[in-house]
């Protein structure tokens, strides 16, 4: 009878450890005759197989070669999507990882991480489809249950156990223990061809017993965590996949509701998209409920998804599983420090926070804050979108806010209201007295609690980028307050944020923090905040050149300050009355107020606000065409300004002094005023005049024919406007490039 490959393999392991066949029966329990007849060729049954391996120590190596005779070919994979669409990108980077970037002996590995709902399982059931035909031993499959909410996730051994039987091997013949269960599916893989799947991981510690060693098979695990333990020991391709694009979403739609339906109601298709936040769990359920009703328009599902308390709701139907269930899967698996952050992020009316207000929401450390937002984004859901920045997409948002209602209480609710807007507006506070140290600031801020710590700056330009950071942010939180009763605090982070909206003139957010602001004030009563706000946001009309809307809200500011005795802020509405008849070309208007403001400054000892008001009569005399009686004017305003120490004052009026020197010809005189205005700004660092300064002198410079010059200090201009990214850059890259 001829030799066996089992008996070969027997024969070899016995001389290399010095064991003779006598002393082998005695350990397995079986005579020597029955294993010289296995050594010429019969074959082994499984029980002898698995006691010759353990006492051989074989891995798994004989018992795989006792099931060789008789392979298996598994062909487990669930059926695709039928209408699989988009994710091309995803789909070439993982085709070329798997097919084309494999070495001998290493298994190929591609991993795919992205939130509940995101669609990883259908990816990658497409992706192995389209591979299968490649792997000629088969196909493994299986759901590893990582966010079931059934029993918990599988255990490898039980996976194994399910793995070898497919591949043949019989019960009896099972190892027990999961390490040898491991053992013997790398030797029974080891020269095949196999494409697995492993679905839904937990973590890497349960994924990595079931890699094959074999540079012959391939693996794609899907999980919600991103695997980086396991990518690091396989070097696996790791994509993580996000909400569909636009496109995507309009195309899968197609699919489900029909072509006559989506030609006839594009508008709403696109709106039906974004209620779903592109997320396609969300889009398969819309579109099916779309579906099932022919004769009912999309508009009606999108009046159903409008409402957030509606939204979850709607995106479930009567025999699919709702995106609610699926989110809840990730929920459970929080540790309680990390679920609490998430349900108080939904507290915030905005998916997108910093880790220093978040950590303030939470009432911890910022160090811990940002360990929590990590542990969210790691199971994918938050996702970090810049440094210290994370988001949630809207869903998500309004699973959270769920979730904040139905498990914190009233008042632990409204303490993280007001951490969050508190930390907002002491840091805005102190943001904006970097922008404007000269400023005489008057808002009124009741004392921090304990668990709020502000951001410092030590720069204005530190200021100025934490600023353009939130701007986006700033009516949420407004919102966020209004929503808790905190009518005090949303009014005082937009006066707050004033010299921010002076500086960048973000009008679109100006002019609607500043109508909520205004309901806020009235909310709380307090008339002496209305007019203060209705005075800033003139300044907003003023700016848009809406002249009549500027000069209304001017005028109720006026008459309520005038009522509630608020002289100071009836000095600055005045004067705001001034500048806006300056700019109508109204110079008996503008001399009017204008001298009404100054005598209120002056009586009340406010330099800052007598400098402006006399500025203001300067350009008075400048429009009626007294060009000297201006500078006389201007310069006596100089005076004050240096009288009080005021470099930005000071810096401000030469700037209106220059322009009315070159407006008279005297381009010379206007050259020294800039660079005049140059020396005080560069003192308070107002790196906003100090551009315009540079700038004008740029201009003046290029009149004298003093080229390289000119071209030196619009450099200069245009490094400080791209320093803090403004607008003005481009203008002055224009004049650069007029210069050659």
């Amino acid at each position: 009878m001829p030799s066996s490959a089992f008996g070969d393999e027997l024969e070899r392991l016995l001389t290399r450890r010095g064991m003779s066949w006598r002393v082998l029966a005695d350990r397995v329990g079986y005579t020597p005759s029955w294993l010289s007849k296995v050594k010429n060729g019969t074959p082994p049954s499984a029980e002898l197989a698995r006691r010759c391996d353990q006492v051989l120590d074989a891995g798994g190596r004989l018992m795989a070669l006792a099931t060789e005779a008789v392979p298996a070919r598994p062909a487990q994979l669930p059926a695709a999507a039928a209408r699989f669409v988009g994710r091309e990108r995803e789909l070439g980077q993982l085709h070329e990882a798997l097919m084309d970037d494999r070495q001998l002996g290493t298994p190929a590995v591609v991993a795919v991480d992205g939130s509940p709902g995101v669609g990883k399982t259908a990816l990658a059931l497409k992706l192995a489809h389209d591979v299968a035909a490649e792997f000629v031993d088969g196909q493994l499959y299986v759901d590893l249950r990582g966010y079931s909410p059934d029993g918990g996730p599988a255990r490898p051994a039980d996976v194994l156990g399910d793995f070898l039987a497919a591949l043949g091997v019989a019960t009896d013949s099972m190892p027990a223990d999961q390490e040898q269960r491991a053992k013997l599916f790398r030797s029974l893989v080891n020269q095949r061809r196999l494409l697995i799947v492993l679905d839904n991981a937990a973590d890497s510690v349960q994924v990595e017993p079931l890699l094959p060693g074999s540079g012959y098979c391939a693996v794609i695990v899907t999980s919600r965590r991103r695997l980086s333990g396991m990518a690091m020991r396989t070097n696996a391709r790791q994509v993580t996949l996000g909400p569909m694009t636009g496109e995507e979403s309009r195309l899968l739609l197609r699919n489900v509701i029909g072509d006559d339906r989506v030609d006839a109601e594009p508008a709403a298709i696109t709106a039906l998209a974004k209620h779903c936040a592109h997320l396609p769990l969300a889009l398969r359920i819309a579109a099916e409920r779309v579906a099932t009703h022919p004769h009912h328009p999309v508009d009606e599902l999108l009046e159903e998804l409008d409402s957030d308390e509606q939204r979850l709701d709607g995106l479930a139907t009567d025999d699919s599983l709702a995106v609610r269930s699926v989110f809840s899967w990730s929920y459970r698996d929080l540790s309680a420090e990390s679920a609490r952050m998430f349900r108080l992020l939904g507290v915030f009316r905005r998916g997108q926070i910093s880790t220093p207000a978040a950590a303030a929401l939470a009432g911890v450390s910022t160090v811990q804050g940002r360990r929590l937002l990590e542990r969210l984004a790691s199971v994918h859901l938050v996702e970090g979108i810049e440094r210290d920045r994370y988001r949630m997409h809207d869903l998500l948002h309004v699973y959270a806010a769920e979730l904040v209602q139905s498990e914190e209480t009233e008042e632990s609710r409204r303490e993280a209201a007001v951490r969050l807007t508190d930390w907002y507006l002491r840091t805005a506070e102190r943001a904006n007295e970097a922008l404007a140290p000269f400023r005489v600031h008057m808002l009124e801020v009741p004392a921090a609690g304990p668990t709020v710590t502000p951001l410092d700056f030590d720069t204005p330009v530190e200021a100025l980028r934490w600023c353009d950071g939130e701007v986006a942010n700033l009516l949420p939180v407004m919102e966020t307050a209004l929503a808790y009763g905190l009518a005090g605090t949303a009014w005082r982070l937009c006066i707050a944020s004033w010299d921010y909206f002076r500086l960048r003139t973000p009008l679109s957010v100006w002019l609607a923090t500043h109508e909520l602001a205004t309901r806020a004030a009235r909310a709380e009563g307090n008339r002496f905040a209305e007019a203060w706000v209705q005075t800033n946001l003139a300044v907003a009309k003023h700016r848009l050149h809406d002249f009549e809307a500027a000069t209304r809200l001017y005028e109720q500011a006026l008459a309520t300050r005038r009522e509630i005795g608020d002289r100071h802020g009836e000095a600055w509405t005045l004067a705001g009355l001034g500048l806006l008849a300056v700019d109508q070309r109204d110079p008996d208007a503008a001399q009017s107020t204008a001298d009404q403001a100054l005598a209120l400054f002056r009586d009340l000892g406010d330099r800052h606000g007598e400098v402006t008001t006399m500025a203001t009569l300067g350009e008075v005399r400048q429009l009626r065409g007294d060009h000297h009686g201006a500078l006389v004017t201007l310069h006596e305003a100089l005076w004050v300004a240096q009288d009080s120490d005021d470099a930005s004052d000071q810096a401000e009026t030469l700037l209106k002094i220059a322009s009315v020197y070159l407006a008279d010809g005297q381009a010379g005189r206007a050259l020294d005023s800039l660079d005049q205005a140059l020396v005080a700004t560069r003192d308070v660092r107002n790196r906003m005049i100090e551009a315009s300064a540079l700038f004008r002198r740029g201009i003046v410079l290029r009149e004298l024919d003093r080229a390289d010059e000119a071209r030196e200090s619009l450099s200069a201009a245009l490094a400080l406007y791209e320093e803090v990214d403004d607008r003005q850059a481009l203008d002055v890259q224009a004049e650069l490039d007029a210069l050659g």
